[in-house]
């Protein structure tokens, strides 16, 4: 345990480690030699001071090697801790009042988004910090002063919702139409309700989205009055081209099955030929067995060489 590396550690600024790195550091220093800086702090361990996983764990002790603060003398493994040393390029001086000072000062007068800052304009003091509960009731109540008074209102309410509906005389819209509407109605109008006008169609089913896209004819032949659609009766040219469509492969299904029983009865036959009459078998089988070695007598001398 090393107090002095430890304090070391503390007192690094800002700008050189974040919070998290600080306290994964200030954990290593704590479990390292004075002589050697030898430090074995386990991850358990790192990760009960930092707060956090042991990715993120890794990661920080990661940054500490890069921004040269501990290097790995020995890599962690099951049943091993990893074995670092601290401040390998030499132990900064712990800073002195005036040093740090000197550090805030310049921290304060610092912008705080530099992206945003503004040259030439003074902060302003800060105001007297709070010492009881009974501080912070007043200057809650002097913000509601100053927002009030800005507001032009001369009686202090309480923020939220007020608990009594408004006077008679208080009137919530100005008794005055709005300018989008006209006054009365427009020249030659009934006065009636308006009304759209109706559908043309005959039948309460528009024609099929892409009959124009596909030349369908806006109407069906099977009626004397050709109509709009005939999706009620389920005649129109789409529906018919899904009954043409499940005829075909009716029709082919059939065609397969069809094919399949007289294959079927093609090699019953067969097989019960060679039951009965097994001697024609055997002599089919020298014929062939006979044709195949002509075949292949001919196909040798067609490929030896003319002499």
């Amino acid at each position: 345990m090393s107090i002095h590396l430890m304090l070391v550690a503390a007192y690094l600024p800002a700008d050189v480690v974040t919070q998290g790195q600080k306290l994964a550091l200030m954990k290593i220093c704590d479990s390292a030699d004075d002589e050697t800086r030898l430090s074995k702090p386990g991850m358990k361990r790192v990760r009960a001071w930092v707060g956090c996983g042991e990715k993120r764990c890794t990661t920080i002790v990661t940054e500490l090697v890069a921004k040269g603060l501990i290097e790995r003398v020995e890599v962690g493994m099951l049943g091993r801790r990893a074995v670092y040393r601290v401040f390998p390029l030499g132990v900064p001086p712990i800073p002195s009042n005036d040093d740090l000072d000197a550090r805030f000062q310049a921290a304060d007068a610092a912008p705080k988004n530099p992206n945003k800052a503004r040259s030439g304009i003074t902060r302003a003091a800060p105001s007297k910090p709070a010492m009881t509960h009974e501080d912070i009731d007043a200057r809650t109540r002097e913000d509601l002063d100053v927002q009030e008074l800005a507001a032009g209102e001369g009686v202090r309410r309480e923020p939220g919702f007020h608990g009594w509906n408004p006077d008679d005389d208080e009137a919530r819209v100005p008794p005055v139409e709005p300018q989008g509407f006209h006054g009365g109605n427009p020249k030659g109008s009934t006065g009636g309700t308006p009304s759209f006008p109706s559908s043309t169609g005959v039948l309460p089913f528009p024609p099929t989205p892409a009959a124009d896209a596909a030349g369908e004819p806006r109407g069906c032949p099977k009626h004397s009055t050709p109509a709009a659609s005939c999706r009620g009766c389920k005649t129109n040219p789409r529906a018919e081209r899904a009954a043409r469509e499940r005829e075909r492969a009716e029709a082919e299904r059939q065609s397969q099955r069809e094919f399949m029983e007289n294959w079927h009865a093609d090699q019953a036959q067969a097989r019960q030929v060679a039951r009965d009459r097994p001697q024609d078998v055997e002599a089919a089988r020298q014929l062939a067995r006979q044709a195949a070695r002509a075949g292949r007598e001919g196909l040798g001398d067609a490929r030896s060489p003319e002499k």
